[in-house]
């Protein structure tokens, strides 16, 4: 049981660290995306505000919910093993 709880702890404490790695570099593309359409497009308006638009853009976006799977694929995984282990 304590071998189980260890892996839990220490296997959440690791993915939250890729998920915020990776969530961290899809803003970082995005940001830099919307810089190159707003250097592109002959500089409409404001830049800031053109950026923060499409960042608002971006937290709704299905990209955004996909990195998710960073925490539910392993958990899942790691259940389906330890059912199929113990009970099958």
């Amino acid at each position: 049981m304590v071998a189980l709880m260890r892996l839990l702890i220490f296997g959440l404490i690791a993915l939250t660290v890729l998920y915020l790695a990776i969530s961290w570099y899809s803003r970082s593309v995005r940001r830099q995306k919307m810089e190159r359409d707003w250097e592109e497009a002959g500089r409409p308006g404001d830049r800031n505000a053109y950026i923060e638009a499409g960042m608002k853009q971006y937290e709704h976006s299905l990209r955004k919910r996909l990195i998710w799977l960073v925490y539910i694929v392993p958990v899942t995984t790691v259940v389906v093993i330890i059912y199929l282990t113990n009970f099958m």
